[in-house]
């Protein structure tokens, strides 16, 4: 104990001759020695001992050059218990080549300390912060809402961010505009299959392709995603005769005409059985599959949706097509909003991969029988 005594009066001594003395050279070169001294031994320092090697960082490392400062803040960005208020001052440097390595490295720097510092914009410092070994969810909501697109990026790659769920329904968002952070995105382990469907429909073929092909665990998921969509609607034998609608719509076709005219046309007059018919031929997809869709009376039915988009239909017609099949019970204002906004982030490449898995769930489940 008496040589602990004996070194801190010393080493005081020394910082208050290298403080008096006025010169820039004296105090770098006792800060370097005192810096050495902490680096020793820094993992067995109790913490009353950190904080006197604290006080003295914090005298010596006040008012010396750029550079100096950055040396510092290397050495001492990677232990972990480097004096606090040295790494908060450090953090808070006007100068990113100081600043970074804290903010990128520093375990004494809190939660509170990084959001501060994410709340002044300055994007070369979110962008530091955004490459830590570990990142709370309220700190990578942060940097995914003030970000910009290599902030954003940076931290949808870092295995070790978390984000909540807000955050991540804002990391998709973000990602319809940018496919570099949608494949990110769509990789990342802990994305939920909710998040994902979310991103899936409103990717491109190319990300789909590009997710499946980094990140082949993925791909199980991406599947059972769009299982989910196309899972849920009950089996059941149709009642309804398509015999003269299918006459109807085959001598649409032959006479080259557009369809979409005539399937509006279908909708609006509330001809359940040609607007089917019109469906399952566009989609090649069995009739009694895209009854079963059409009669689903639930507000979600996104399939009906899919369906729509994967036939080329514009939103009017199908609009109408959503009134057709809640006819009986009706469909809210709100609802239809709902569904325009769906179908109109809706990806037509998305719209149908669906198809065509619903169409491979079909082929199996007839070969099964």
């Amino acid at each position: 104990m008496v040589r602990i005594v004996e070194a801190q009066r010393s080493l005081i001594a020394e910082v208050e001759n290298a403080i008096g003395s006025g010169s820039p050279e004296k105090r770098i070169e006792t800060l370097r020695r005192v810096t050495d001294l902490f680096l020793v031994s820094a993992d067995s320092y109790s913490e009353p001992l950190v904080d006197v090697f604290d006080d003295v960082i914090s005298r010596l490392a006040d008012r010396i050059e750029t550079r100096a400062r950055a040396e510092l803040a290397n050495r001492l960005a990677p232990v972990k218990n480097a004096p606090t208020t040295v790494m908060r001052a450090l953090a808070r440097d006007q100068e990113i080549e100081v600043a970074g390595p804290v903010l990128a490295q520093s375990a004494r720097l809190t939660d509170e300390d990084l959001l501060a510092c994410v709340q002044s914009n300055r994007q070369e410092r979110l962008l530091a912060i955004s490459k830590r070994a570990s990142i709370s969810e309220a700190v990578g909501d942060a940097l995914v809402t003030r970000g910009d697109t290599e902030v954003v990026r940076s931290v949808a790659r870092n295995g070790g961010a978390r984000f909540s769920n807000a955050g991540y329904g804002r990391l998709v968002d973000k990602s319809a505009k940018d496919e570099e952070l949608a494949i990110t995105v769509g990789s990342r382990r802990d994305i939920s299959k909710g998040h994902l469907h979310a991103l899936v429909s409103k990717a491109s073929e190319a990300v789909y392709k590009r997710i499946a092909a980094s990140n082949p665990t993925a791909v199980a998921e991406l599947n059972q995603v769009l299982f989910s969509l196309t899972g849920h609607i009950a089996e059941a034998k149709t009642e309804r005769d398509y015999t003269q609608a299918k006459e109807l719509f085959d001598s649409i076709q032959r006479s080259g005409r557009p369809a979409e005219p005539a399937i509006n046309e279908f909708a609006r007059a509330g001809k359940f059985e040609e607007v089917v018919v019109a469906l399952s031929t566009l989609c090649r997809l069995p009739i009694d599959s895209v009854e079963r869709i059409m009669s689903d009376k639930r507000a979600d039915g996104d399939l009906v949706l899919i369906l729509a988009k994967a036939s080329g239909l514009s939103w009017s017609t199908a609009k109408l097509i959503c009134m057709l099949r809640r006819a009986d019970s009706g469909i809210s204002a709100q609802d239809l909003e709902k569904a325009r906004l769906s179908f109109e982030r809706l990806q037509p490449a998305t719209a149908q991969r669906v198809v065509r898995f619903y169409q491979v769930r079909q082929a199996a489940t007839a070969n099964a029988h």
